[in-house]
C-alpha cells in the first residue's frame, strides 16, 4: 500500500537532497524506502556484509542508495555528508532508522542543508482508507503496525506486542544506549502500559522499581529517542494555572495499553501525533501537541498549539458522555478554538451551543492523515 509520505518521499529525492526518514521499529520504514525505486541499493548497517559494503563504499550503481540503521556507526554523520558533497546532485540518498535522526533538527551539525527529515508513523484510520466505525473499532482492537494489523487478530496483536516490547529493551536498547541493567529496564517498560494517558511521575516510578530518578530519568529518554513512547506536555501558562511539572506518557503500539479508556485516549493520541509530525516535516507548520490540567482539576485530553495558540481541544471518550468543566473552562476561554468530543461506541453526532462538537471516531478521524 502507499503510505501517507510516498507522494512526498518522491518528490523530495527528486531535489537530490538526502532524506531522513526516521520512525519507531517495524512501522514500514524499510518497505516504504524499497517502494521508492524498485532497483535501490539497500544497505542495513546490522548485516555483516552490508556493513562491509558500506565502510569500503561498495555502492552499486542505483538511481537510489539506501543506507538503513547507518546512525548505529559512530563517525555516521561525517561519513554521509562527505559521500553526499562528492556525489552532488547525481545521487538520491534515503537514511532510514529507527532512533537518533532527529537530533540532528536541533542544529549546529554538519548535515544542515543536505536533507529533508520525515517520521513514519503507524498506520491511522485515514491512510488505510478507511470510512466506518466499525473499522475504528478493528483498527483500535488491533494495531497500527503494519505486521500485526495485516494479520488480523486480537490473540496475535496482543502476542506481537509483548514480544516488541522484549525486542525495543534487548535488542534497540542494547545496541544504541550504554545501559548494563537491561533485566531492570524491561521490568520497569512492561510497568508503563499501565500508566499510559496518565501523568508520568518520574519520582513515584523509581521508588516502584527501586532505582534513583536520575537512572530512571534516562531510561525514559532512551526509550523516547527509540520511539517506543512519547510525551506529550502541558498546555498553558502562569495566567491560566497550568501545571508545568508532569508529561502524559503514551505507546506509538496502542495495544500495549490493556486499560478500554486508556487505550482509546492512547490510540487518539497516535492519531493526532501523526498529524502534527505530518504538518511540521511536509508542511512545515509550528504545531506541537499538548494536553491540558490546572489546579482547580480541569483537564482536556489534547491541545493542538500553533505559534503557541490553541487551534484544536479533543476529548477521547469510549461512549457518549457530558462536556467536561475542562473543556467548557478552555472553550470559554478560547472561543474561536475548534473543539471535539470524540467517542468509540457513541452515537451522538451534534455541535452544542457552545460550540462544542461531540462526534464519533470515524468523523473526527477522517479529517487526519
Amino acid at each position: 500500500m502507499d503510505r501517507a509520505l510516498s507522494t512526498q518521499l518522491r518528490k523530495d529525492l527528486s531535489d537530490f537532497k538526502m532524506i531522513f526518514l526516521a520512525g519507531p521499529r517495524q512501522v514500514g520504514k524499510t518497505t516504504l524506502a524499497k517502494s521508492i525505486y524498485k532497483t535501490a541499493d539497500y544497505m542495513n548497517w546490522d548485516i555483516d556484509e552490508d556493513r562491509t559494503r558500506i565502510l569500503y563504499k561498495e555502492f552499486k550503481k542505483a538511481p537510489l542508495w539506501i543506507f538503513d540503521e547507518i546512525h548505529k556507526y559512530a563517525k555516521w554523520r561525517n561519513y554521509l555528508k562527505g559521500i553526499y558533497d562528492k556525489t552532488g546532485n547525481s545521487q538520491k540518498i534515503l537514511v532510514t532508522g529507527s532512533a537518533k535522526l532527529d537530533i540532528l533538527r536541533k542544529g549546529g551539525d554538519s548535515l544542515q542543508g543536505r536533507y529533508y527529515f520525515m517520521r513514519l508513523m503507524p498506520l491511522t484510520f485515514s491512510e488505510l482508507e478507511m470510512s466506518t466505525q466499525k473499522n475504528v473499532e478493528t483498527l483500535y482492537h488491533l494495531s497500527g503496525f503494519p505486521e500485526p494489523f495485516l494479520k488480523g487478530s486480537k490473540t496475535n496483536a496482543n502476542r506481537w506486542s509483548r514480544f516488541y516490547r522484549q525486542r525495543i529493551v534487548r535488542e534497540e536498547i542494547a545496541s544504541n544506549e550504554q545501559f548494563n541493567d537491561l533485566a531492570t529496564i524491561e521490568i520497569m517498560y512492561n510497568r508503563l502500559p499501565d500508566l499510559a494517558g496518565g501523568t508520568l511521575s518520574i519520582n513515584s516510578l523509581a521508588e516502584d522499581i527501586q532505582v534513583s530518578n536520575k537512572t530512571l530519568g534516562k531510561w525514559i529518554d532512551a526509550l523516547e529517542r527509540l520511539y517506543a513512547i512519547f510525551r506529550i506536555s502541558p498546555f498553558g501558562g502562569p495566567k491560566i494555572k497550568a501545571i508545568k511539572k508532569f508529561q502524559k506518557l503514551f505507546f506509538y503500539d496502542w495495544n500495549a495499553v490493556h486499560n478500554e479508556g486508556n487505550r482509546f485516549e492512547n490510540f487518539i493520541a497516535v492519531h493526532l501525533l501523526k498529524w502534527v509530525y505530518y504538518q511540521q516535516d511536509i508542511n512545515g507548520r509550528d504545531l506541537d501537541l499538548r494536553y491540558y490540567r490546572d489546579k482547580y482539576d480541569r483537564e482536556v485530553d489534547f491541545v493542538i498549539i500553533e505559534h503557541n495558540q490553541p487551534i484544536y481541544f479533543v476529548e477521547a471518550k469510549l461512549s457518549d458522555s457530558s462536556v467536561t468543566k475542562g473543556m467548557r473552562y478552555l472553550k470559554s476561554k478560547f472561543p474561536d478554538t475548534n473543539a471535539a468530543i470524540v467517542h468509540l461506541k457513541g452515537k451522538k453526532d451534534y455541535i452544542n451551543e457552545e460550540g462544542i462538537a461531540h462526534m464519533p471516531a470515524y468523523k473526527f478521524l477522517s479529517k487526519l492523515v
